[in-house]
């Protein structure tokens, strides 16, 4: 028996209960069906259901590009993976606060306060309004409650990073903090980094390297038609957590690893040109180097040109 269903906020749970009793299931991207382009098209669920069938069936006849399959996690990985996109929700709120916090003050007229200093306390008790007054009751309630918040936040944040930094000192590491650590040799790349990318990427299992470019969102997407031949950008229909850190991967790798082959590469063609071409070219590079780290960890092809760190 073979079942499939569409990716959704449910996870996969059901695919594994169904996979326990001995049904094949398949998860297929809804984004990636094609539908009825017209303004007004009939939706019901029994329409739904007939084109997942018949879109199932294409595909398992071996048709090209009628639709792609989401690659199902194993429960380890996906537990794994939970830690690191807790806390970028939490650097999230922190920013947040922080920035409540300062709106608060900036109505009141209070400058070059800080709420992620340690004597945060203190500074608050001691700062006064544009006028010379002290803070208004209520405004001042307000913020402290917000720096409990804050002061959790700040809390729970340290505890997930002192949870990421340990897979470093792991002497017996699994595959996953095993790439982690190897990832970590390497001059500009962290174990925020590096974390992000293997639990987000490099656990699964990729045919080549444009495949994983299109899993991170990264591919270009050109449109050509008649006479009209122009390129679109990136897809940006990938994983947007892999696509962000390798953007900013890109640009630290230009500092930090200069003489690489990659970096070469970028400054031969966006060295000339304008801030915005730079800009659109390091994506490019973000690319590249997303598939020269992947076989990095799973080929041992060092980046060429790259340097490791010294060793401690």
């Amino acid at each position: 028996m073979i079942a499939t269903c569409e990716a959704g906020w449910s996870g996969f749970w059901l695919v594994r209960w169904l996979a326990r009793r001995g049904i094949e299931t398949y998860v297929i991207q809804p984004s990636s069906v094609p539908v009825d382009r017209r303004a007004r098209r009939a939706k019901s669920d029994g329409i739904d259901a007939e084109l997942l069938l018949r879109t199932l069936l294409a595909w398992l006849r071996g048709e090209p590009r009628v639709c792609s399959m989401v690659a199902i996690p194993s429960e380890a990985d996906e537990d794994a993976r939970r830690s690191i996109r807790e806390r970028t929700e939490l650097v999230a709120e922190r920013v947040s606060l922080v920035n409540r916090i300062s709106a608060v003050l900036a109505t009141l007229g209070v400058q070059g306060y800080d709420p992620l200093r340690r004597d945060r306390r203190q500074r608050l008790d001691a700062s006064c309004t544009a006028l010379g007054n002290p803070l208004p009751a209520n405004a001042r309630a307000k913020i402290a409650r917000m720096l409990d918040r804050l002061e959790l936040l700040l809390q729970q944040i340290a505890e997930l990073d002192r949870q990421r930094d340990a897979v470093l000192e792991d002497d017996a590491p699994d595959k996953a903090g095993e790439m982690i650590q190897q990832l970590a040799t390497l001059r500009g790349i962290g174990v925020q980094s590096a974390t992000v990318l293997v639990r987000e990427a490099f656990v699964r299992d990729f045919a080549n390297g444009k495949a994983l470019g299109s899993y991170a969102g990264l591919s270009a997407t050109p449109y050509s038609s008649g006479s009209v031949n122009r390129e679109q950008g990136i897809g940006k229909a990938g994983n947007r957590r892999l696509r962000t850190v390798m953007v900013e991967l890109a640009w630290l790798w230009q500092r930090y690893q200069p003489d690489s082959a990659n970096v070469r590469w970028y400054r031969e063609r966006a060295g000339t040109t304008g801030a915005r071409m730079r800009k659109v070219m390091v994506v490019a590079l973000a690319q590249k180097l997303l598939i020269s780290l992947w076989r990095f960890v799973t080929q041992g092809v060092v980046p060429d040109g790259a340097v490791m760190k010294p060793a401690s």
